[in-house]
């Protein structure tokens, strides 16, 4: 079967042209996938039936793989078996009733309130800089929208003396409000640090780079992560660990689903729902290490 694996991985490079990781993978998954065939002393295509590949997956799931591991290499093994059969290289495709494991959703990772406090206690407001940094990291703690989102509000999209923000996404609009520590970075920033960082008096963007322009989400990503060593943070930090910190807490002080759901403009409440997972795992773990007969 080597010289078919050989022809396929030919067909995934030049007709299909695969980046080299790709091919890697598919090559790393076939090369496992086929010496379990060969140890099981199967010889021809046709003794190859549905029952076999399926026992290769449990094996696989026995052996710890996740489910997005096994997935994938059912993937890489259904396409080898498809272009086997377009070759005339065996009569049937035994992979075709075979369906993927569904990936197990993974909670999101959020901060712990003395987390957020520290975070936000970071930039120091003394400078442009800090004033700036301070303003986008209360605003995002505050209003639980996406870097994306952040980067592209405008300057007419925030209102401090009422105190909210109106986020544009897919021609949608939300009106989320915003607390009061969080209006104060934000004026501070607008009245005292923006003009001084503009270039361009028609520059439209709220949060913008020391040349006066547009922040970049790689941007803000590099001023999360010094601010995060800064603050020894050893909890994982991504651009949207804000935005779920910014749900499960308001979830854990009682907000409603709904509300949230709308804050962070998501279409379907089962996108929300996930949040429940979170703050339920957090309940538990503290009545756990808390309950005298939790440990007996």
């Amino acid at each position: 079967m080597e010289p078919n694996l050989d022809s396929f991985m030919e067909y995934l490079e030049h007709t299909k042209h695969l980046s080299n990781n790709t091919l890697q993978s598919y090559r790393r998954d076939l090369g496992q996938y086929l010496a379990y065939i060969k140890n099981n002393d199967i010889q021809r295509y046709e003794n190859i039936s549905p029952s076999i590949i399926l026992g290769y997956m449990l094996q696989l799931q026995n052996e710890g793989k996740a489910a997005a591991t096994v997935s994938r290499s059912l993937a890489s093994i259904r396409a080898f078996y498809r272009f086997l059969f377009q070759q005339k290289k065996c009569s049937f495709d035994p992979t075709g009733e075979l369906r993927s494991l569904k990936p197990e959703k993974k909670l999101p990772q959020i901060l712990s309130g003395r987390e957020v406090n520290l975070l936000l206690e970071q930039p120091s407001g003394g400078d442009m800089k800090g004033a700036r940094d301070k303003a986008m990291l209360e605003l995002l703690y505050a209003t639980g929208i996406r870097v994306s989102e952040l980067i592209s509000l405008n300057i007419t999209d925030v209102n401090v003396d009422v105190g909210y923000i109106i986020c544009k996404n897919n021609r949608k609009e939300r009106v989320i409000p915003l607390y009061a520590a969080a209006v104060s970075a934000l004026k501070k920033y607008i009245t005292s640090v923006r003009p001084l960082l503009l270039k361009s008096a028609d520059e439209v963007s709220l949060f913008v780079n020391v040349n006066g322009s547009r922040l970049t989400r790689q941007g803000f990503w590099k001023i999360v992560k010094a601010y995060k060593k800064k603050a020894n943070i050893s909890t994982d930090l991504t651009p949207h660990t804000l935005r779920h910190s910014f749900a499960a807490h308001l979830l854990e002080n009682g907000a409603d689903l709904k509300s949230i759901q709308e804050m962070l403009g998501h279409s379907d409440i089962s996108s929300t729902q996930i949040y429940m997972n979170v703050v339920s795992n957090k309940i538990k773990n503290v009545y756990n290490n808390a309950h005298p007969r939790a440990k007996a």
